[in-house]
């Protein structure tokens, strides 16, 4: 069974720095890095994936139509057990106060800290295994 990392952004260049980021584990098969370019399509994933080992969910806030923000408490719905981490260019306290309400567990400022980020991901791998 593949353990999955869903990141949710509709920016197009994100898929391919997080495939250079990762690049090694993904060619080692760790995880597998799946995305979705609109909150809607995440949600269809997050429902797709019941059957799977979906360990983290990476949500962007702003996007057209739904935010993160507004899909957090769907995707909390549909997946209680999965940890979301919103990453946002603002990292006000409002925002961060409203995600962690939401569900989320924590909340991550652009430009992403990628050691921070992997950190989150072995932790997860850990207690996948």
């Amino acid at each position: 069974m593949s353990i999955l990392v869903l990141v949710v952004d509709d920016e197009p260049d994100i898929e391919a720095l997080f495939r250079q980021q990762f690049r090694k584990d993904l060619r080692a098969r760790r995880f597998v890095l799946e995305f979705a370019h609109s909150a809607a399509e995440a949600l269809a994933r997050i429902t797709a994936t019941i059957e799977q080992s979906l360990i983290l969910i990476l949500s962007d806030i702003n996007m057209p139509g739904m935010t993160g923000l507004d899909m957090l408490p769907k995707a909390k719905e549909i997946r209680p057990e999965v940890p979301v981490i919103m990453i946002t260019a603002y990292g006000d306290a409002e925002t961060s106060k409203t995600a962690l309400e939401r569900g989320a567990e924590r909340l991550l400022t652009k430009p992403i800290d990628f050691g921070q980020l992997r950190q989150e991901i072995e932790a997860r791998l850990e207690q996948a295994a």
